[in-house]
């Protein structure tokens, strides 16, 4: 249940990876709704314009504002310049999130050496680059918050080969532990949210594959019986607990990975 209050009221964020890979509600998408409809300005990234369009035009529908912008999270610079851009456009950034999980399944030896670093730059490297875009401004301004979406695949693995994507998540969230101790003391607060197994858009492509390739047709039932709450996540269930990071009433929560799964990660083999 939502707040009565408009609990971003007045915050500047940018949701990076805030379009959705498809039709419907992907994370991102979700939390830029939310983040909008709590009285936050966003700037919504992603490598789809149109996409991130779509968002803003979503944002704008209910009253809100959004600003689009086209962001590669694989390029340094593209992530430096969409930054700038919001920064221009918006203001300062009160919350940055990285939203982006770039992965590819399979057996570990069908991941080239190149593809495993486009997954590092896009899941790991970018978290540094625009981190060091926003942080100067949160720490002249003594406060800021710095959220990252994480997966319980950087727990353990998920019952399908997802070598990189795993690995990399599981380096995210580490990053934010080490944002937030090295950051707390200048009012700046770095948390995840560890998503679980979430009906989005997104897993029209690499999850069905996956568990195609196992013989599994009906796969949407097959994933949500292995959640003790049988079922999959709602994008909206994983905007609830990034938002309410993202606010004042998470004041003294930093260096947080605040698990949204239906309890898998608690039924994981110990």
């Amino acid at each position: 249940m939502h707040s009565t209050t408009r609990q971003l009221l007045g915050k500047k964020a940018l949701v990076i990876g805030g379009g959705t890979a498809g039709e419907g509600v992907g994370i991102g998408r979700a939390v830029a709704l939310l983040m909008a409809s709590e009285g936050a300005v966003v700037a919504i990234g992603d490598n789809d314009f149109s996409s991130a369009k779509k968002t803003v035009d979503q944002i704008e529908a209910s009253g809100g504002e959004a600003l689009a912008l086209e962001m590669d999270v694989t390029n340094d610079n593209s992530i430096r310049s969409g930054i700038k851009e919001a920064t221009h456009s918006i203001g300062e950034i009160d919350i940055l999130h990285n939203n982006v999980g770039m992965g590819k399944s399979g057996p570990p030896e069908e991941t080239s050496a190149d593809e495993w670093r486009r997954i590092q730059d896009a899941n790991v490297t970018a978290l540094h680059v625009s981190a060091q875009a926003v942080l100067p401004s949160m720490i002249d301004r003594g406060e800021g918050v710095m959220l990252v979406t994480g997966s319980i695949a950087g727990l353990g693995h998920v019952g399908y080969p997802h070598l990189a994507y795993s690995v990399t998540k599981a380096a995210a969230m580490h990053f934010v532990r080490m944002m937030a101790v090295e950051y707390g003391q200048h009012g700046i607060r770095s948390n995840a949210v560890i998503a679980g197994l979430i009906d989005t858009p997104r897993i029209q492509n690499t999850v069905k594959a996956a568990y195609e390739a196992k013989g599994i047709t009906n796969w949407k039932e097959a994933r949500g019986r292995v959640v003790p709450m049988r079922r999959m996540g709602k994008s909206e269930e994983v905007a609830d607990a990034a938002v309410f990071l993202c606010s004042d009433r998470a004041s003294y929560v930093n260096g947080a990975c605040l698990i949204v799964d239906g309890g898998l990660s608690a039924a994981f083999p110990s």
